[in-house]
């Protein structure tokens, strides 16, 4: 039935929130050089490592065994306990594995369920841009309003109380906080990262924290901001397993925090996801137990990639400052005199690079690309070459 028909038959549109919504500025481009033959992709936020095999034995022996039906809505009870013993071990903070972590489809869905339990409609979110593409979506699916604060490579891209300061208003509920962060690699660290628990405390606001890239850190310590003084009683802890232990497809992540909020995210999760899958959270459990020797093979190859990349930009003229987390890379492009979106198309039509246009993650991302480094050392090093070949045919 052509739209026309439609509209004749009298059919109503899909929800006004959902139009309003733009398309994963990520996935565009993924899929444009899904297309083609010859791309070396730098685009989408993958580990091309393969799951740690005991992780994958540990799903498979799950199915042999015909454990394949419904788990508590709130997950297995050995992996709660696992989670309260990991955040114990490596944050020194504790969380009753009954009644303070819920198990979820990956950090999506718990960044989700973290919106709709805390906001009514027209409460305020602070999000700091560049940030990952679906932040501002999910505050506006659950009703919310985000309330965008600008950051810069000057600085870090971190978030500042003043910056802050200059937009709350009375209807301001929670401040999201994403760090090690994507698309930046950019962190924060505690004495900074207190200052904005000290402002939600005062003023009586929500911290949701997305610490999905908390492994992977290169530069210093991590600091979960839950663990910090003052900060668990008003904070979410979003983390899973999908980054870390190359587990993107198994979706399975984890949402921890007061006893009341996570209370009231499983009752959406259990109208809507019901449990994540039985294989799933097996596999979680073993990752817990025996996963950080590849963790940390991980992390070293992910380290020279790093450096690799970082280095090829600067020296060809494309100012990158150093991300000291997660796996991307994120240059300036304004030196080119093309915007993100033309580089992009140009860099994937012209030399098969697939790489991200800082926009998608933005408007202050607008002069940036993003470029992931999880990828071999060999495709990086033809993705540089590639990249210089165009800049210099500009000159």
């Amino acid at each position: 039935m052509t739209m026309q028909k439609e509209k004749l038959a009298g059919r109503p549109p899909v929800a006004n929130t959902v139009q309003q919504i733009p398309p994963s500025g990520i996935r565009k481009y993924f899929d444009m050089a899904a297309k083609m033959q010859d791309v070396i992709s730098l685009g989408v936020g993958e580990p091309d490592f393969s799951t740690p095999w005991s992780i994958r034995e540990a799903a498979i022996h799950s199915i042999e065994r015909g454990q394949t039906a419904y788990t508590s809505t709130w997950g297995m009870p050995e992996l709660r306990q696992s989670v309260s013993k990991h955040l114990q071990y490596l944050y020194n903070i504790e969380y009753n594995p009954e009644s303070e972590i819920l198990i979820t489809a990956g950090v999506s869905e718990a960044m989700d369920l973290a919106m709709r339990a805390i906001l009514n409609p027209g409460d305020e979110v602070i999000v700091a841009e560049p940030c990952f593409v679906s932040y501002k979506s999910c505050v506006l699916l659950a009703g919310g309003v985000p309330v965008v604060i600008k950051t810069s490579a000057d600085n870090g891209f971190g978030m500042t109380i003043e910056a802050i300061e200059k937009v709350r208003t009375p209807r301001l509920k929670a401040i999201l906080v994403g760090y090690p962060s994507n698309p930046t690699g950019s962190t924060m660290d505690a004495p900074e990262l207190q200052k904005i628990v000290d402002y939600a405390r005062k003023h009586g606001l929500f911290l949701i924290s997305d610490e999905i890239y908390d492994r992977l850190v290169y530069e210093g310590k991590h600091t979960c901001v839950a663990s910090l003084p003052g900060a668990c009683d008003r904070t979410i802890l979003l983390n899973g397993f999908s980054k870390s232990y190359a587990m993107t497809g198994w979706r399975v992540g984890y949402a921890c925090g007061p006893k009341d909020v996570i209370g009231a995210m499983m009752k959406i999760h259990s109208f809507t996801m019901i449990c994540v899958s039985t294989m799933g959270q097996k596999a979680a459990i073993e990752a817990l137990a025996h996963g950080e020797h590849a963790v940390q093979n991980m992390i070293r190859q992910y380290n020279q990639r790093r450096l690799l990349m970082v280095n090829g930009f600067n020296e060809m003229g494309l100012k990158c400052h150093t991300p000291k987390g997660a796996f991307y890379a994120f240059p300036s492009v304004a030196s080119t005199g093309l915007t993100c979106e033309e580089l992009t198309e140009r860099l994937l039509f012209d030399e098969k690079v697939a790489v991200v246009p800082g926009s998608a993650f933005g408007e202050t991302g607008a002069p940036y690309i993003r470029c992931s480094y999880a990828t071999s050392l060999q495709n990086i090093g033809a993705a540089l070459g590639r990249i210089s070949h165009f800049l210099e045919s500009m000159r």
